[in-house]
């Protein structure tokens, strides 16, 4: 059974109340976005905790989850937040070390 190329994405979330970021990485970003926004759901602590609604603000797609990892790391690195701040929304980001 075939079930197509999977593809991983690196996303940025901004709370809408507090202006708070979140980054993280999924298979199904139209999933965990209604997963974040969701207090109930377990699975998301961080922003479960934190007062939404959460809104995407800036996602990169990779064809690997390590990829997708790897990206996740830098944009939490001070370097990768900085750039989130001016940068977010732009479309074309540099490139992880």
């Amino acid at each position: 059974m075939d079930r197509g190329v999977v593809v991983f994405w690196v996303y940025i979330l901004e709370s809408e109340a507090t202006g708070k970021r979140y980054v993280g990485h999924s298979n199904d970003l139209n999933r965990r976005m209604a997963e974040h926004n969701d207090p109930h759901h377990k699975i998301s602590k961080y922003t479960s905790k934190m007062l939404g609604p959460w809104r995407l603000v800036h996602s990169e797609q990779f064809d690997s989850r390590s990829l997708a990892m790897k990206r996740e790391r830098w944009l939490k690195s001070g370097v990768g937040r900085d750039w989130a701040k001016r940068q977010s929304g732009r479309a074309s980001p540099p490139v992880a070390d």
